[in-house]
């Protein structure tokens, strides 16, 4: 009952409209984010030195430089994906005209 009255005072305050913090291009971005660090973690994997033998494996590049970039890439665009904002286009007009 509270929260329904809460969400009535929030409505009020907008002018009808709840305004969320994060919004579905967010949400988009942010998938797109984690796609980008679980292709960079599935490039790192791959079968471990046995003792035995010597692995070649271990140093090839997909495992050393691509997937760490990539994984790195999703964290610091994940970042990116959770500031953005789209510009409103009431706003962009208001500011193209104070210009």
């Amino acid at each position: 009952m509270a929260t329904q009255e809460k969400k009535a005072q929030l409505e009020k305050k907008a002018g009808g409209k709840v305004s969320y913090p994060l919004g579905r291009i967010n949400f988009i971005l942010m998938g797109i984010c984690m796609l980008l660090i679980v292709i960079g973690f599935w490039l790192m994997t791959g079968s471990a030195n046995t003792g035995d033998t010597f692995n070649k494996d271990l140093f090839e590049s997909s495992r050393v430089s691509t997937g760490p970039i990539i994984a790195f890439l999703g964290f610091v665009l994940m970042a990116f994906a959770i500031i953005y904002r789209k510009k409103d286009i009431n706003q962009a007009d208001n500011e193209e005209s104070n210009a």
